[in-house]
C-alpha cells in the first residue's frame, strides 16, 4: 500500500471520530443546544459553565477517548505494514481527530478548540509525554488560573517534546524498527500543525491575555470558568 493512501486513511479515520462533538450531544441530552449557550463553543469549558461539572466531565472524557480510539485503530491496522512509521501514523490520526473536532461539517464547521482531543492523542502517542505535559498544563494553570495559557503552553510543549525526543532517538518503530530521518522530519511537521491549530483556535484568548482581559478559572468556586 502506498503511504500517501495511509496518510489519507488516517486523516479520514481521525476526522470521523473527531467530529463526534461530545458537547453537542451531551447538551442535547440536557435539552440544550450548547452552541447557543455561553461562549457557543462545543468544548469542555463551555459545557462546564453552562451545564455543570458532571456534563463537563462527560465531554472531557468523550473528547479524549474519541482521539485515543482513532489513534489505536490506525496503529493496529498499519503497525506491521509500516513498522518504521508507526508514530507518524499516530500523528496523522490525531491530526484528523483534532480537525474533526474543530471543524465538524454537520455543525457548519464550528466545533471546539481541540485541547482535549489533542490530549487524547498525547496519551496514546508515547508515555514519556504524559508527566511532562501534565506538569506544563496544570503547573501553568495552578500559577495563573488561566486555562487558555495552560492550553497554549501544552501545545507548544508537545511540539518541542516531539523534536527533542526525535533528535535524541527516543522513538523506535514497531518491533524496534529504525525510524528514517525523513520520517522524523515529517513527524515534526505534523506535530507543528497540530500545535499551530491549538494557537489558531485560541487567537481570541491570546488577544485577551495580552490585554489583561482573559477570564481566570477557579475550579472550586461556583459560577467561574472551568477547565477546557
Amino acid at each position: 500500500m502506498n503511504f500517501i493512501a495511509v496518510r489519507i486513511i488516517c486523516l479520514v479515520v481521525g476526522y470521523l471520530f473527531g467530529m463526534f462533538e461530545t458537547a453537542y450531544f451531551v447538551g442535547k441530552a440536557y435539552g440544550v443546544d450548547i452552541r447557543k449557550q455561553g461562549s457557543g463553543n462545543t468544548g469542555t469549558t463551555n459545557t462546564l459553565r453552562v451545564l455543570g461539572k458532571k456534563a463537563g466531565l462527560y465531554v472531557f472524557l468523550g473528547d479524549i477517548f474519541k482521539t485515543i480510539f482513532a489513534v489505536l485503530i490506525c496503529y493496529f491496522i498499519f503497525r506491521e505494514l509500516f513498522p518504521d512509521r508507526i508514530y507518524l501514523i499516530k500523528l496523522y490520526a490525531g491530526l484528523g481527530s483534532v480537525l474533526g473536532h474543530n471543524f465538524p461539517f454537520y455543525l457548519k464547521f464550528k466545533g471546539g478548540k481541540g485541547i482535549a482531543a489533542t490530549s487524547g492523542m498525547i496519551l496514546s502517542f508515547h508515555w514519556m509525554y504524559v508527566p511532562v505535559d501534565l506538569l506544563l498544563f496544570f503547573g501553568t494553570f495552578a500559577l495563573t488560573n488561566y486555562v487558555s495559557l495552560g492550553s497554549l503552553i501544552l501545545m507548544a510543549g508537545f511540539f518541542i517534546q516531539t523534536v527533542i525526543m526525535g533528535q535524541l532517538g527516543v522513538f523506535t518503530g514497531f518491533g524496534g524498527a529504525v525510524i528514517p530521518v525523513e520520517v522524523l522530519y515529517e513527524m515534526y511537521a505534523v506535530a507543528f500543525i497540530i500545535s499551530a491549530l491549538g494557537f489558531i483556535r485560541h487567537r481570541s484568548n491570546i488577544v485577551k491575555l495580552a490585554q489583561g482581559n482573559e477570564r481566570k478559572t477557579y475550579l472550586f468556586k461556583k459560577n467561574k470558568e472551568e477547565i477546557r
